[in-house]
């Protein structure tokens, strides 16, 4: 039997699973998704109804997404935001499903490497230099103007 896949069904950047279901390193391949509307069926049944569906999805995720942009210089969850409406978008869409799933491996990929080690020692030798230098310029200010806020400071 001759099973061919297309170029659709494995997205690009992703190995396939070699044969018993288990990836290149061994650990278990998770099943993805299909890909396509998950609409209800009786929203699919009709063209006009599941396009009307698709320009509401459309609409709804566009709102979340924009609102995560502006919510990226304010204080705020602004990449979650962006990333729900990606989902809310995801659930209609193809290409933000391919959006999605590309996020979650590379989300998965930096999750890897930041346990390795040494990225690990690196990080907190960043962390502690850092803190070091909040603190050296803390004592300064101290120093300097005592517990005084700024703009009680009279120069």
């Amino acid at each position: 039997m001759d099973i061919r896949r297309s170029a659709a069904a494995v997205p690009d950047g992703a190995a396939e699973p070699a044969a018993g279901g288990r990836s290149e390193v061994g650990q278990p391949v998770k099943k993805e998704k299909p890909l396509g509307s998950r609409a209800p069926r009786f929203v699919k049944s009709s063209r006009p109804l599941h396009l009307g569906w698709q320009v509401c999805v459309f609409v709804v995720g566009l709102v979340v997404v924009v609102i995560g942009i502006i919510m990226l210089p304010l204080p705020g969850p602004g990449w979650l935001v962006i990333f729900a409406g990606m989902a809310i978008w995801g659930s209609e869409f193809v290409w933000a499903q391919l959006v999605l799933r590309w996020t979650r491996r590379k989300v998965a990929e930096a999750a890897q490497r930041a346990l390795d080690p040494r990225v690990r020692r690196r990080n907190i030798a960043l962390t502690v230099a850092a803190g070091s230098i909040c603190a050296v310029l803390l004592v300064v200010y101290l120093v300097n103007f005592g517990l005084a806020m700024p703009w009680e400071i009279d120069t």
